[in-house]
Parts: structure tokens; sequence; C-alpha cells
């Protein structure tokens, strides 16, 4: 119920709402629904695309495209269409996290099932994930993460190296095609856990090594035997890239004062804070009652407890690793460097990484301690005087306060237009064979056109388009976000930004002509848009009059692109 509730304003309009935060992701992972229903019904490979920024296409493997998610659900897009695709799973995901992690609590760490409960509810539906829950649903699609940590715990159980090393592959080769980044961070807090656990119990670590590395190496071998193709084609692929330009990833480091402060998306948060703070990301959010929880349980059963210890140490590692490399407060950047202004920009692996995500490993471990909150307060010794029962009611109330905060609201959304019926009627077909490509005004990138990015995906990918939303390499091979800019998609976002068309000289009109032919053209189509009397100028000035067919401006430009 709490996913259909976070979820609430899209399914108020699921048709014509998109997230009012990040929509320029929303329409992407619209587009990544439609692109695996069109890879199965076409049986094409779906590690690739052809069907935005055409004709070069996009590595999709080399983009966030949740392929694990997209390809399965394919009937449900044909059926239902990916607007209401994209909101089922999205709650979806987040119901489903949280349900693993409560079995993961409640089979082998605590005993209370409220306890199990509270902590899990925290894991699925924490501040940091319900911001991601803006756009990104493959940053809520933690669901395989706690069975993935449980394994790895188990891979040490003597005799059962091998069937626990095959459960572990297949595992994280699945989380491969749901998010690369997250199994990265998973594995790098599991490396802590287990190092942690080998030091604080060196006679156990001992005794099962060698079980522990032979499942390892089967479950490693495993994974990559399943996933070393679509590695490969991720990094050395058509329209591969390496590292995104200039590194601009490394810079987003999580604000110290963030983990104080109230999420914009929770009963307690101030939308205004996040213009000083949250400019990046809001990984962590915990709010200062679940921060001093955090501490006073860490204080209360560090002793007793190698379970809050290890999370303690999670804690700190990965909250100073989260800090990017200059340290902020309260929105001012110190002069203190962080951990990650010794890192390079080119490092494998993390090259892509944004350090402010390391704080979402910090939410595992603080769910953890809120179990273990609650289940020290169940199992507490305390007698059976009467002040005994209010000291534990105390106790849960302490929990309950720390929590209440943050309890999300429903994800904030704004209307969007539905595509011109050009579109959605397929009167398009009559202009556009299979070979040729629609041109929408503007063209799609990662700024301008988003809304025609949509047309794309709402029609389910049976028209190709140029430009788009995605990263791609440039000349040099370095990542960057969308196409490669040609003059003519210049002019379009330059006038735009300008709200003054420009003199066109005989050059342009060239230049977009010889656009068209790259882009192998059969029309230009413009339907309503904000800045449609402006953009129709422009292209009048390029290509000559247009046509008005249904609702949109066309420009035939068969003959001329030939």
């Amino acid at each position: 119920m709490l996913g259909v509730f976070v979820c609430l304003e899209h399914w108020l309009d699921v048709s014509n709402r998109i997230s009012s935060h990040l929509p320029s992701d929303h329409s992407w992972f619209e587009w990544l629904f439609s692109h695996g229903a069109y890879s199965v019904r076409h049986l094409e490979n779906p590690l690739f695309s052809t069907q935005q920024n055409a004709p070069d296409g996009v590595n999709m493997m080399a983009n966030t495209s949740i392929l694990g998610v997209t390809l399965p659900l394919a009937p449900v897009t044909w059926l239902l269409g990916p607007q209401v695709t994209y909101v089922l799973y999205l709650g979806g995901a987040l119901a489903a996290t949280a349900a693993t992690s409560y079995w993961m609590l409640s089979r082998y760490l605590v005993s209370s099932r409220a306890a199990a409960f509270a902590g899990g509810a925290f894991l699925g539906f924490a501040p940091g994930v319900i911001h991601h829950a803006n756009g990104q649903p493959n940053f809520v699609s933690h669901f395989l993460l706690p069975i993935i940590v449980v394994r790895v715990l188990r891979l040490g159980e003597p005799g059962r190296w091998l069937r626990n090393g095959i459960v572990l592959g297949l595992l994280v080769a699945y989380q491969i095609f749901i998010n690369e980044e997250m199994l990265l961070l998973t594995a790098l807090a599991c490396l802590v856990v287990v190092v942690g656990y080998a030091i604080a119990r060196r006679e156990q670590a001992r005794a099962k090594w060698r079980s522990f590395v032979s499942a390892l190496g089967v479950g490693g071998g495993l994974a990559l035997l399943l996933t070393a193709y679509p590695i490969w084609y991720q990094f050395n692929g058509p329209q591969s890239s390496r590292g995104l330009q200039d590194g601009v990833f490394h810079s987003w480091g999580e604000d110290l004062a963030a983990y104080v402060t109230f999420s914009r998306d929770t009963i307690a948060g101030n939308a205004a804070v996040e213009q000083t703070i949250g400019l990046t990301e809001q990984n962590s959010w915990f709010g200062w009652p679940l921060v001093a929880l955090a501490v006073l349980t860490l204080a209360l059963l560090w002793r007793r407890s190698g379970a809050a210890r290890i999370a303690g140490v999670v804690i700190a590692v990965f909250t100073i690793a989260s800090l990017g490399p200059r340290i902020r407060f309260n929105g001012t950047e110190t002069e203190l460097y962080g951990p990650w202004h010794f890192i390079s920009d080119e490092l494998p692996l993390v090259e892509m990484m944004m350090p402010t995500r390391l704080a979402l490993v910090v939410t595992a471990a603080v769910g953890v301690l809120i179990a273990l909150a609650w289940e020290s307060v169940a199992r507490a010794d305390l007698g059976t005087a009467p002040s005994a029962a209010v000291a534990r009611k105390f106790g849960y109330a302490a929990v309950a306060l720390a929590l209440l905060p943050l309890f999300p609201t429903p994800l904030p959304t704004r209307h969007v237009e539905s595509p011109p019926a050009f579109i959605t009627s397929g009167a398009w077909r009559e202009y556009v064979d299979a070979d040729r490509t629609l041109v929408p005004v503007p063209v799609p990138s990662n700024v301008h056109g988003l809304a025609t990015l949509r047309w794309s995906a709402l029609t389910q990918h049976e028209f190709a388009v140029p430009g788009g939303y995605f990263i791609g390499p440039n000349a040099a091979g370095d990542g960057i976000f969308g196409a490669p800019p040609r003059p003519t998609t210049m002019l379009m976002y330059q006038t735009m930004s300008a709200a003054e068309v420009p003199q066109i000289d005989a050059e342009q009109r060239r230049q977009a002509l010889e656009d068209l032919r790259f882009w192998n053209a059969a029309v230009v189509v413009l339907g309503a848009h904000e800045q449609d009397e402006l953009l129709l100028e422009l292209m009048t000035e390029l290509l000559g009059p247009a046509v008005r067919v249904d609702d949109v401006w066309l420009w035939d430009v068969r003959q001329q692109v030939g």
C-alpha cells in the first residue's frame, strides 16, 4: 500500500503525469520500457538501439537500460503502455525492496517481526531511496541486494561451496542487468563486512576461508560467464565511451549537513533546503532524530552486538567516502579535501560513480541499526514492574518518533501534453518508411525536446528519431550527454534560448539539408510546443513553408534528402 501511496499523484492521471523533479529521467525510463518491449517484439539485440540517436544509435549497456526489468515486463508494456508500466514497476520495486529487506532481517538478524518490519520499511522507503523514485526507478530497484548480501555471508558454510557459489553467481548476473552501480556499492559494503568479521572473529574466519574462497570463485566465474559479452559490449561495443567528459560526477559529494536534514519528500521535509545542500542528489537526509537514535544504538550495543559493531564500521567508512573531493557543509564548499580528491577520474569501474551515492550504503547500515534498536527494546530484561513496561514503551516510542518524520509524501508530478494526434493515430506512417527517420522539432537532447522523445516512447519505437537523452561518445571517445551537436540542432536550441530567430543564410540552409541527409529523414514534424511559433518561423526559414497535417506542421523532405 505504501508503494501505491508514494505513486499516488502519478495514478491520478497516469498518461499525462511525469516527475516534476526529474522529468528528463522519467521520460528516459518510459523510453526504456518501450525499448524492452520493442526488442522482444522484433527479436532484436537489446544491448543496442537505433530508434534513438539515429543513425548512430545508443549502446544500451553503457546506459541505465535496466534490461533485467524492461524485457520481462514487455507484455505489460505492449498491453498498457510505458506510462503504466513505469508507475507499476516504480511502486512495486519500492515494496519489493522493503519485503526482501524484511526477509533478510527477520531470518538472519532479529527475532522480532516488528523489528524486522521497522528496518525493512526504512530500507525500502528511506529518504535517499524516495529521492531517486523521482524519475530513477533503477535506484529504487534494490530488492535483490539483501538476498545477495545474505548469500555472500553464507559463502563460508562448510560443504555447500558449489551450491552457494552458483546461487550467488546467478543473483549477481541478474543484478548487473538492473543496476551495476548499486551492485558495485553492495560489493564494497560486503568487503568491509567480511574484513571486519575476519578481524573480529579470527578463529571462525580461519575455519571458513576455504569454503568462502571456493564459493566466491564459483560465483564470480559463473557471473562472468553469463555477463562477459554484455560487459564487453558495454565498454567496447558500438557507441561505447570512456567515462564522462571532465569527470563531472566525481564532484558530487554528500553535504555533511544533509545527514541530519529532513528530505524534501518526507512529511518533515522542506523543499527550500535543497536549494542550498540538495542541488545534486539526496542520498542520506536522515534527519537529526534518526542520527541521534543511530548513535545511541551504537553506544548501547557496541560491546554486546557484533552486528552493531559492523554496522558502525560500515557507517563510518561510507560516510567519509561519500563526501567527494571537497567537503561541503550546509551548502558551502570548505577548504578540506575529501577522499575522492585522491582518486583519479579515470580509475576503471569507479570512473562513472558519484561519491554521494555511497551514502546509500550508510542507509542500509542505518536500517540494520533500526532493527537492532527495536529488537534490543523488545528483548531487554527489564523485569515485571510497572516501570519496566513504561521503559519498554518509551524505547519503542523513541524508535518510532525517529522514523515518523521520514514518512514519505506522494512523489510530486506535473502535467505533460500527450503526443500529437498525427503521431498517436499513426498518420505519420504515410510519410515514414522503415529505413527513414522522423525528425521532431526540437530534436530531443538531455535539455531540450524531452516531450518529443516521448513521441518515440509512447508509440513504442515504431519510428526512429535523431538525438536523444543518453550517454554516448564524442569525437574523442569520451562520454557526453546526448548526441554530438550538429549545426541544425544547435540552431534550434540557440533560438529557443534566445527567444529570437537569427538571420538565416544560404550556408545554414545547406547545412540543414546535410543534417537531414545524415539523419536519413523522411519528415520534419513540429507539434504543440511552448515556443512553437518561434520554431515554426525558424524551420520555415531553413526548409521553406510547412504543411498543416492534423495537429502538426510538417515538412516532407524526402525529395530534398534523396
